[in-house]
């Protein structure tokens, strides 16, 4: 008879904690759409956080990280999802962890991250970003693949935005890859593509003249070429 009647309080409290957590999963929900009409971005966070610990998913956590990364808690939405590269990511996941990765200043992971996403879906955004990352770490060769395609592929209404000067500035995808084009040129051979490198940033500025940074690269190279030799 005790057996019994334990088995059918075990039983009993089993159906009550289901009950109270589908409530609070009911909660939650309700909670995170308020936040997020209201605006209230950690709100929002802290109610995804708890509809993943209540009733855990691959779509939620992905989500989570989205919403670290949009809020600048680069850290954060890494520590959700992890940093290693997995085929199986969704490419939501794919994409966080890339941009994460760069704001961090870890180009090489990003690198895997953004190679992967491009292998799914090739775009001319994507290969700007892996175009620009393994210039940074002196894949040249990589890089120049990358800056072909794009040059190749940019359709003339997509820009980038630049914030090198006070006032943020949009320039054509095309112009920013005939751009990175010349500064690989340049890391080539520093001593010898210092002329070419010019000629591919005119390239870039007969693009959108109005390109800053470009202009200023130019400046930069003639300088140096100008610089006086010191004597041995």
């Amino acid at each position: 008879m005790r057996i019994l009647f334990a088995i059918i309080l075990f039983g009993v409290c089993v159906n009550i904690q289901a009950q109270d957590k589908s409530e609070l999963v009911k909660h939650y929900e309700a909670y995170y759409a308020q936040m997020k009409k209201q605006g209230d971005i950690q709100g929002v966070i802290d109610a995804m956080t708890h509809l993943n610990i209540l009733s855990p998913s691959q779509g939620r956590k992905d989500t989570l990280a989205v919403l670290y990364m949009n809020d600048g808690r680069h850290m954060q939405a890494l520590n959700t999802i992890g940093y290693e590269l997995d085929p199986n990511d969704s490419n939501l996941a794919v994409e966080v962890k890339a941009v994460c990765l760069q704001e961090i200043n870890q180009p090489k992971r990003a690198i895997g991250q953004f190679e992967e996403l491009f292998k799914r879906t090739p775009n001319v955004l994507v290969a700007y970003e892996l175009a620009d990352l393994k210039t940074q770490v002196d894949d040249l060769a990589g890089a120049k693949e990358h800056i072909e395609y794009g040059i190749a592929n940019s359709p003339d209404d997509l820009q980038r935005t630049f914030y090198e000067t006070q006032q943020p500035y949009n320039v054509p995808v095309k112009a920013d890859f005939i751009y990175l084009k010349g500064l690989v040129k340049y890391r080539e051979n520093p001593k010898e593509n210092i002329d070419a490198a010019v000629a591919i940033m005119d390239e870039a500025l007969a693009e959108y003249s109005d390109f800053n940074l470009a202009r200023i690269s130019k400046e930069a190279l003639i300088a140096q070429k100008n610089k006086p030799q010191k004597d041995n």
